[in-house]
């Protein structure tokens, strides 16, 4: 979840401190405590500098530092400058040259969260819970988040190759993709058999409004009367509060969508929905799965909370927290978690995610119960949750559910690539009055 803020330059006085000597006088007024830290820290310094095997720059020295320290608060803190910079920009803007995947560290190693739909990589075929070992056949491991995606990153028309490691593979394997410019188009929408179907890729700028016009096209192309709605939030990793707000007031008429509380007890904001419910209070379904996360576990938890939507598929990825994006100066920023966000009933979705009201599992997606999935909880410092529920005191009923048993198989032969979203449209069907979707309707998977 990403807001934005305005920054003094206060980084400054860290690089200051690197290129001055320190004296108890400068830090008369500081605690003793924080002296003796920074005491320390100079020491460091100065050993580094008149003593490392070769030269090392300030600039060298103090940008690892602050990625240091950074890296020592939680996994979505961090510093850009230069080319870090320009990544972290066209990701706010949705343009850039690359794959289009959604990548973390764990112990190491590059593991995809999602990727992006209508990319080279959604084409290629990389999943939830892939691990990337390889980028054109170079061992990744151990880098920084930053440099395993600068690596992914390049010229679009350029090609690369990635070596893929995948529960339930023998071997790992190879992947050959051909960078794109990558141009999400962040709302996609259409009318499946009397129902509008709006596909939600993430929440760049714009996202709010597309969502609207999405609404509205609908409204057209059913001559005002669509049987209700399907939102699909799979693997869309978040993006923008803001737009997360706008996309959720769409679909409510008023109340609390979001509450961001900081580090101190009265540091609360609130955002509440405007009058105007521009699906009419038609039924809607969310659909979620593990890629679901950020802004679009925002989304699910408002209409959610409001009993507005049924969320229906598989528990979101878990991330509660909001960055800030401070800029610093030219080309330098400073992206800083800076507050949790609940829900309107009180909820926090860190570790936990939301819950859907019905698990639904892709049974069309032949491993789907053998994939490994990452969420917010498997990230190596994350925040924990201050309110966590403890899941061991829930009841659970391992009897399958006779609703989902069929096989990929008998799902093809019926034209179902996309089992979550066939039993979302035939939701909405049924709370409308209506029947099945015919047996000989293809319903193709997201992104296909």
């Amino acid at each position: 979840m990403i807001s934005y803020r305005n920054l003094l330059p206060s980084v400054a006085l860290v690089s200051a401190l690197a290129l001055v000597p320190v004296t108890a006088s400068s830090f008369a007024a500081a605690d003793t405590t924080n002296y003796a830290e920074l005491e320390k820290f100079m020491s460091v310094y100065k050993e580094v500098k008149q003593h490392y095997v070769v030269p090392v720059d300030d600039h060298t020295l103090i940008k690892g530092a602050i990625d240091g320290m950074l890296s020592a608060l939680d996994p979505h803190s961090s510093y850009a400058e230069g080319a870090d910079y320009d990544q972290l920009k066209t990701l706010i803007d949705g343009s850039y040259g690359g794959l289009g995947l959604s990548v973390g560290m764990e112990d190491g190693t590059l593991k995809v969260i999602a990727p992006t739909e209508d990319t080279p990589a959604w084409r290629a075929g990389i999943k939830p819970g892939d691990y990337i070992t390889h980028i054109n056949g170079e061992l990744i491991y151990d880098y920084t988040l930053d440099e395993a995606v600068e690596k992914m990153r390049g010229k679009p028309g350029t090609p690369i190759k990635l070596t893929i490691v995948r529960k339930g593979r023998d071997k790992p394997f190879d992947v050959t993709m051909v960078r794109e410019d990558i141009k999400v188009r962040p709302v996609k929408w259409e009318v499946k058999d009397g129902v509008g179907y709006i596909n939600i890729n993430q929440f760049a700028a714009g996202t709010g409004d597309a969502t609207e016009a999405a609404l509205t096209g609908i409204d057209k192309a059913t001559g005002g009367h669509p049987l209700g709605y399907v939102v699909d939030l799979r693997s869309n990793p978040g993006g923008s509060l803001d737009e997360a707000i706008e996309v959720s007031d769409a679909f409510l008429n008023s109340g609390e969508i979001v509450s961001q509380r900081g580090r101190e007890k009265d540091d609360i904001e609130r955002y509440y929905a405007k009058p105007g419910d521009m699906a009419h209070g038609l039924p809607v379904v969310v659909l979620t799965d593990v890629g679901s996360a950020s802004a679009s576990e925002i989304v699910a938890g408002a209409l959610q909370d409001h009993r507005r939507a049924l969320i229906m598929g598989e528990r979101t990825f878990g991330k509660g927290s909001v960055q800030s994006i401070e800029m610093l100066g030219d080309r330098t920023a400073l992206r800083l978690t800076t507050a949790r966000y609940y829900t309107p009933s009180g909820r926090s979705v860190q570790e936990g995610g939301i819950d859907p009201d019905i698990a639904v599992p892709q049974l069309s997606d032949p491993d789907y119960k053998d994939r490994p999935v990452t969420r917010e909880a498997d990230l190596r410092r994350h925040l924990l949750n201050q309110a966590k529920v403890d899941d061991k005191l829930l009841e659970s009923d391992p009897t399958p559910d006779p609703r989902f048993t069929a096989t990929p198989d008998e799902l093809k032969k019926k034209g179902i690539d996309d089992f979550q979203l066939y039993y979302a449209l035939n939701t909405v069907r049924r709370v409308a009055g209506q029947g099945p979707i015919p047996a000989a309707t293809a319903i193709a998977k997201k992104g296909s």
